[in-house]
Order: structure tokens, then sequence, then C-alpha cells
């Protein structure tokens, strides 16, 4: 049983949902601390001058240590509807918009209160819209109480995982020495981003996956997965 286990984010990039797809049971990291500057609460997306930012604004005044479950959305900022009209000018035009955007402008027409909460609804969606389908689980529902990389080993442990597969940066804190006792291989994802159609000239790679859905549509999995399209809608 391949196990992947990676914390929610806000409209990951392509390589979160290749590790998603990969796996055979997916695992939220919900229970750890909340990074500042990281891709928890924002993504890229494409623009004519390149690319711009999303970011989710959060509560973080005397927070230094709050967990990712614990943290709050700072509402006092107009961030749904800048979100949601910044999608829409940038995208109104990619060959999948209609199909896509609906769900999300879904997600900005209600008010969240916690950061995880919008992940999971925005994760959700773009899962299905991908269409995978693998068993989710929450680190937090699992009882736990280890941190760092013997979290992720009690994880594997506890779900039987014969393999585990992580992404680039998992090999700044874990070895394969740490898993041999436990008789699991760890798998490095080593992706490779794929090239597709965009909006705007001079192709720009580790934006939010929804530029490749809107603009690639049904043909999305196959391609941030490394596989050739079976056909392509013309772009008007």
């Amino acid at each position: 049983m391949r196990l992947c286990i990676l914390q929610p984010s806000y409209l990951p990039w392509l390589g979160y949902f290749d590790q998603m797809h990969r796996a055979d049971t997916f695992v939220y990291l919900d229970d750890v601390q909340f990074t500042r500057r990281d891709w928890r609460n924002r993504n890229k997306i494409r623009t004519p001058n390149g690319w711009s930012w999303l970011t989710v604004p959060v509560v973080q005044k005397n927070r230094f240590e709050q967990l990712l479950k614990e943290t709050r959305i700072d509402n006092s900022i107009s961030w749904r509807r800048k979100h949601s009209e910044t999608i829409r000018s940038h995208y109104c035009k990619a060959p999948y918009f209609d199909l896509y955007f609906p769900a999300l402008e879904s997600v900005y027409n209600k008010r969240w209160d916690f950061l995880l909460d919008l992940c999971y609804e925005t994760l959700q969606i773009l899962q299905t819209a991908l269409a995978i389908s693998v068993p989710l689980l929450k680190a937090s529902e699992m009882g736990i109480e280890s941190v760092k990389k013997e979290k992720i080993l009690a994880l594997c442990q506890k779900l039987k995982a014969n393999r585990y597969l992580t992404g680039d940066a998992g090999k700044d804190y874990l070895s394969q020495e740490e898993f041999d006792p436990l008789g699991i291989i760890m798998e490095m994802q080593n992706y490779r981003h794929p090239s597709y159609r965009q909006r705007y000239p001079d192709f720009v790679p580790y934006l939010s996956v929804i530029d490749l859905l809107f603009n690639e549509g049904e043909n999305s999995l196959a391609i941030l997965s490394g596989k050739e399209p079976k056909g392509r809608q013309t772009t008007s």
C-alpha cells in the first residue's frame, strides 16, 4: 500500500495532485504548525505579466505557534470577492472556464472562518474535477501524538503502508534508513512539470492546478501525470 501524507493547501499546484493520484491512501497532515509565507494559504495563477498570488489572509498576530487546524481566516479583508474576480478576469476566455468555475464561485459565495475548512472544500472540488479517486484521511483524527518525522513514520505504521511517497523536500528530513526497520520503501516523487496550453504566451510552470483545468479540461489528469492526452478541444 502506497501512502502519501501532505498538508492541506489552498488551490495547490500540479505536483500535489500527482501525489494524490499515485497514492493508495492519502492523509491530510492537518495537525502540524502553520507555516508563514508558505503554500497553506496561497498559490499562483497566470496573468499577462507572468503570475500573481492568490492569498487568503489569516490571523497571525501573537499566534506564532498555532496549528494549521487552529488557523483562522482574517475576514476583515475582502479576499473572497478579490479572488473570484481575479480568477474570472484572467480565465474567462479559457476553453474550460465555464465548466469548472461555477464550483469555485460557490466557494467564494460562502463565509469561511477556518483556513482548513476552505482548503478541504477547494481540494474536494479539484479532486472531483480531476476524477481522482483515493481514500482521504486526516492525521488529526488518528490519535498520533508524535511530531515531525516520527509522526510520518507512525502514520505509515498505523496504516500498514509498505511504500511512502514523498516530494523532493522529503529527502531533507527523511531517509530510507529510517524506514528500513518498518519494512517500508521510501519513494521520491521526482516530479517533472509538463507543459500545456495557457492563456498567455511564454509558458509559466508551478501554478495552481486551476490553470491547467481551465485550459485543458478532461485532459488535465493525464497531463499532470505525464501521459499523452487523448484529444484536445480546439481553442476559440
